[in-house]
């Protein structure tokens, strides 16, 4: 079992701290006490899972304010599009519907951006990362596509991953 080093333990609990006080917004002693100790256990147990390397990395100014735009702007937007999209398909009577199993490349590199990547691409309706797959150093989504109007390769991804992978970009490299 591998050694936790102490900056990993520090950036994971600060994080689940700042998320537990996010969820309770409670400021009583109590709370706070409670909270800063399910951090400290939490923390622990995972920061050698979390934090691989640069514990602090994402304590940049520039890589947080990148984080809370992609979660709060660029994301709402894509999924309100896809929304309305299977809308239309759905009252439509279903007769634009043409589904199948596409091969997009992926240009982030960071392991963490990827699962972003295909976790977004997953909840976003109509798209469903089904596998990943790394070839001569590149890395692909296989992805079940309610539309496909491109077979694979770039086409295909630009229309699937629209802006989602330039916002992750900015924040994973």
């Amino acid at each position: 079992m591998p050694k936790t080093k102490f900056p990993a333990v520090i950036s994971t609990f600060l994080l689940c701290f700042a998320f537990w006080l996010l969820l309770t917004w409670s400021f009583a002693l109590q709370e706070l006490i409670a909270g800063a100790a399910v951090s400290l256990a939490v923390a622990l147990f995972s920061a050698r899972f979390f934090i691989h390397e640069k514990a602090f990395w994402f304590f940049n100014p520039a890589k947080l304010f990148s984080g809370l735009f992609y979660w709060l702007c660029i994301f709402p937007v894509e999924l309100i599009k896809a929304n309305l999209d299977m809308a239309g398909r759905c009252f439509g009577g279903c007769k634009k519907v043409n589904p199948g199993i596409v091969k997009v490349p992926v240009e982030l590199k960071s392991e963490y951006g990827q699962a972003a990547l295909a976790n977004s691409i997953t909840l976003t309706p109509g798209t469903i990362t089904m596998e990943t797959t790394e070839e001569d150093g590149q890395t692909y989504y296989y992805i079940h596509w309610i539309d496909v109007t491109a077979p694979s390769g770039k086409e295909a991804g630009d229309a699937i991953k629209g802006t989602l992978e330039k916002g992750l970009r900015r924040v994973w490299q």
